[in-house]
């Protein structure tokens, strides 16, 4: 075990940036590969996860109809570089598939819409019944913009993207500050992904649609990268804001009890694409990921 945590350190190491990983056989609490992973994070985009949860148990309680139409206005939304904001005009979906969005293309507007359906006290008895000890969701992407633009002097979100995209100048934000915005952990995350895959996170039925919506993310450069396999899954969450780059995922291979892994990186540079942290993700996910295979 030494040696698998030295080499994803040295993964970490090559491309540029710190790691957070923690790798567990699901419904084995003592088959675990980690690496800081109890330590606070940023969570990004994968406070989703949390999210989709607090709407499950909303479907199930009767608080939303998963069928029910619901009207979303993309200029009234709050912006992304997909989903309901990119679109030209108004759109009708049902709340399951509002999730999926969220989910499969990291939909910042329609986990807004979401999260102001079910409120923030939802999200915090998800956090309090699954026993997420590092995790605090202290709103939705909206605010986290709006910390962004303030914490830059910007004016727009646009120019607060840009300035803390530069290499040449640095900027300081508490979105990128665990202490200060929404955070988690790797174990946190591990613990939702157990529960949503042992069907204690909601009902059954909403934890399959939970299971089937993670295996439709349309991302593939991080974990899934890591396990080209047309017979291997892999369902998951990513995140990204700034030099914070993240995703959690199940993997399952065939005839093999389900591993879930959660891996966050905050990079050394700015730029908005790096391939090699992507690269990285993946890598130190299956390093693990085979250190508890070859152990079952």
């Amino acid at each position: 075990m030494t040696a698998t945590i030295d080499q994803i350190g040295a993964i970490f190491a090559d491309a540029g940036c710190r790691g957070w990983l923690r790798a567990q056989v699901v419904g084995k609490p003592e088959s675990v590969v980690d690496f800081g992973g109890t330590e606070p994070v940023v969570a990004a985009s994968v406070y989703k996860l949390v999210v989709m949860v607090a709407a499950a148990r909303a479907f199930d309680r009767g608080q939303l109809d998963p069928q029910q139409a619901i009207r979303v206005v993309p200029r009234e939304c709050t912006p992304g570089p997909t989903g309901l904001c990119t679109f030209s005009d108004p759109v009708t979906m049902s709340w399951r598939d509002i999730v999926r969005s969220m989910m499969t293309v990291s939909d910042n507007a329609a986990a807004d819409v979401v999260l102001s359906a079910v409120g923030l006290g939802a999200i915090d008895d998800v956090i309090s019944d699954l026993g997420l000890t590092n995790t605090r969701v202290i709103g939705g992407t909206a605010a986290v913009h709006e910390q962004i633009v303030h914490d830059t002097g910007s004016l727009t979100l646009d120019e607060a993207v840009a300035l803390l995209a530069s290499n040449n100048t640095v900027h300081q934000t508490a979105a990128f500050d665990p202490a200060y915005t929404t955070a988690t952990s790797a174990a946190d995350t591990n613990r939702v992904l157990e529960c949503i895959w042992t069907n204690t996170a909601a009902s059954r039925e909403q934890c399959a649609l939970m299971r089937t919506i993670l295996g439709q993310q349309i991302w593939p450069h991080r974990i899934r990268s890591a396990f080209p396999y047309d017979d291997v899954t892999v369902a998951g969450k990513t995140g990204t804001i700034g030099p914070i780059r993240n995703e959690a995922a199940v993997v399952v291979f065939p005839h093999e009890t389900p591993i879930a892994v959660s891996v966050y990186t905050r990079s050394a540079r700015a730029d908005l694409f790096l391939p090699v942290v992507d690269h990285a993700i993946g890598l130190a996910a299956r390093v693990a990921v085979t250190e508890l295979r070859s152990g079952t």
